[in-house]
């Protein structure tokens, strides 16, 4: 047996999507016209073909969040979690998303638990959720991880779509300011050079002028395969870790990025162990876990020497208030629920708060961009456009 993805229609003009499983091609097109359906596509949803590398790259956050989501509610509806993801894949998932469901409906169905089966995808479901889902399995409170995985999913995502609206309008200014450079040095400057044609001593900005419009009108196929060089090399070198480790390092010594850096981190920790604690693990062993998804080099090792100290018997807030992540009045939050022993509340009220900081914080430089990139452009092509007015103007001073 097969699965295949559909369009089909019905008599009045409906539109119908999904899957259907059936032998081969014919007798699913023939189930779909026992149903009265007419068939317009039909393709086969073949795993073989999505690779891990293809999942990680189509599955985006939206997606993974949609998940989450439709299984939290079915689960607190009393629906098990293979029929769960079954239902999902049949009725609503995307065709990448399906496939990806398949192939773990597939490994629950013969003997695998949840997390092993998200844990062949680290790419679509990371660290932190994986281990989530184990402890939800193994407490039986799975519905509650997924709620709380789902809410944190939201926060990701709709941060998300801020920051890309955000920057719509300074990257469509940018990319209009180029298009205008690159129009008037390969149209207009080149007809106005005529102009200048056997005159001698032209001013230093003239000749600047028409130099750039001659080597670009010859050279510009290679720039741009320069530019595409450039960064595919830059692409590939960020993926080495010691490079990666030399970025962060940068980050967290600029004034403006380096306060954005560690509000990230705090998020990811202090979530991390909000949800841990949540689902009934203890401190320590949550610790371990949420060391893990922090990212940033420097940071996870001033955590890991924490942990360590917490080990050797130091207070919690007093190992980490040395590390970076945490200012002043996080850590008297922190003292405040290690002596009531409400750990998980503080833990959560701080991802809160850091969540609300990195949103002011992104809000203001994405407002700042705008007025800069509108400078930015009207700098560039303004400063082309005066020189081009000066170049016409010192013809005069030739007697032309």
């Amino acid at each position: 047996m097969g699965v295949f993805l559909y369009r089909a229609y019905d008599s009045s003009g409906a539109k119908f999507e999904g899957e259907i499983e059936a032998k081969d091609k014919p007798q699913a097109i023939t189930q779909l016209k026992t149903q009265g359906l007419l068939v317009a596509e039909m393709k086969p949803l073949v795993e073989n073909g999505f690779s891990k590398f293809s999942f990680s790259r189509s599955v985006s956050l939206a997606d993974l969040e949609f998940l989450t989501a439709e299984l939290s509610l079915l689960l607190k509806s009393g629906v098990r979690i293979d029929r769960g993801i079954d239902i999902i894949r049949k009725n609503k998932a995307k065709p990448i998303l399906a496939a990806l469901l398949n192939s773990m409906s597939k490994d629950i169905k013969s003997g695998s638990s949840l997390a092993d089966a998200v844990r062949k995808y680290p790419k679509v479901f990371d660290k932190l959720y994986c281990n989530l889902i184990e402890l939800g399995e193994a407490s039986g409170n799975l519905s509650k991880v997924f709620e709380d995985l789902a809410v944190d999913l939201k926060f990701r995502r709709d941060l998300q779509s801020k920051i890309i609206s955000s920057l719509t309008y300074p990257l469509v200014i940018f990319f209009v300011c180029i298009l205008s450079v690159f129009f008037v040095f390969n149209f207009i400057i080149p007809r106005m050079s005529g102009m200048f044609e056997g005159l001698k001593d032209l001013p230093w900005y003239t000749s600047a002028l028409l130099s750039t419009s001659a080597w670009l009108n010859q050279y510009q196929g290679l720039l741009f395969l320069g530019l595409i060089a450039f960064f595919g090399a830059l692409y590939m070198l960020i993926k080495r870790p010691s490079v990666r480790f030399w970025f962060q390092t940068v980050a967290l010594s600029t004034p403006l990025i380096n306060n954005a850096v560690l509000t990230i981190e705090r998020i990811r920790f202090n979530s991390g162990l909000a949800l841990m604690l949540g689902a009934g693990l203890a401190i320590d062993r949550a610790l371990i876990l949420c060391i893990g998804n922090v990212s940033n080099h420097h940071i996870k090792r001033e955590l890991e020497i924490a942990k360590d100290k917490i080990k050797r018997g130091n207070s919690l807030s007093q190992a980490l208030k040395q590390t970076s992540i945490y200012p002043g009045f996080f850590i008297s939050l922190l003292e405040v629920g290690e002596e009531s022993g409400n750990l998980e509340t503080v833990f959560d009220e701080i991802a809160k708060r850091s969540k609300q900081d990195f949103e002011s914080w992104t809000a203001r430089v994405t407002t700042l961009i705008e007025p800069l990139m509108i400078l930015f452009m009207g700098g560039l092509v303004g400063g082309i456009v005066i020189i081009m007015l000066m170049s016409m103007v010192s013809i005069n001073d030739f007697g032309v």
